[in-house]
């Protein structure tokens, strides 16, 4: 049995009532939550959309993207995921909350790598309470008539349908990836807590195809990039690189190095194609 394809959805039509902000609009010094999220999809080779209520649709920065239209009213991150499954019924949905300043790259390669694509979604266990979290899960096509059944009879949380659905359960690479932010403390508390982790400038250097590609053989650029990874799929939003990363090698201060070492600033980072000819 093939695997469903995996489509992409930023949900982003809450009404943030206790922020009394949008937050999908709050920028933690990377862009705005939303687009952040959206960048963090991409960066899997995922095609993503956002949802948003039908009175969000021209709101500019939703406008900037594809989205899927919620089909119901009052029934919170539910109304979201089943317009997306019912926008695409043959597709899997990676769905991801707007207000989870924490995820990262790494944490989505880990939910994808242990898909089980015969559930009904693969989610993570909550760090908090083990439970499944809803809003950083992957729910396959089978979702769509379940879902609707829980909703249709009132019962419209996602968390509360997954505990009662064939889940597949992931522990968290880190803790506080899902922490999500509701509140103006929540925010502050956020913040501060990254820009603990702010950006840091790195230089980065390109051989082959890869500066042609980048128009340079250097650049420096400031990074929240925790790895070689995170940082080359920061730079595929600025530069039109094609060579997947599994073709590339990658050295820091000279020294070939993995691809989750950690990065500091000043760190000299090298991206290398294969070399052509033989």
């Amino acid at each position: 049995m093939n695997a469903a394809p995996l489509r992409g959805l930023v949900l982003a039509g809450g009404r943030s009532r206790r922020m009394a902000a949008d937050k999908a609009l709050i920028d933690y010094g990377a862009g705005t939550q939303l687009d952040r999220a959206m960048q963090l999809l991409e960066s899997q080779g995922i095609e993503a959309f956002v949802s948003v209520r039908p009175d969000q649709t021209a709101e500019p920065a939703r406008a900037r993207h594809p989205q899927v239209v919620d089909r119901l009213v009052d029934a919170g991150p539910s109304a979201g995921i089943l317009a997306a499954l019912a926008h695409e019924p043959g597709a899997a949905w990676l769905v991801l909350a707007c207000d989870l300043p924490f995820v990262d790259a790494g944490t989505l390669r880990t939910l994808i790598r242990g898909r089980d694509a015969t559930r009904v979604a693969t989610a993570f266990r909550s760090a908090h309470d083990a439970l499944p979290e809803p809003l950083c899960a992957i729910f396959e096509p089978a979702a769509l008539d379940a879902l609707s059944e829980a909703v249709g009879a009132g019962r419209t949380c996602p968390r509360a349908f997954l505990r009662r659905s064939d889940v597949a359960l992931l522990d968290l690479p880190s803790p506080e990836a899902l922490d999500n932010v509701n509140t103006p403390d929540e925010r502050r508390a956020a913040a501060a807590t990254l820009d603990a982790s702010a950006a840091k400038a790195l230089r980065v250097q390109y051989f082959a195809l890869l500066r042609e590609q980048a128009g340079r053989s250097e650049e420096t650029v400031e990074s929240r990039a925790a790895t070689p990874r995170e940082l080359l799929a920061e730079l595929r939003q600025r530069h039109p690189f094609t060579l997947p990363e599994n073709v590339l090698k990658v050295a820091v201060n000279g020294d070939f190095a993995p691809w989750e070492r950690p990065l500091r600033a000043g760190d000299a980072v090298a991206f290398i194609p294969p070399v052509a000819g033989g």
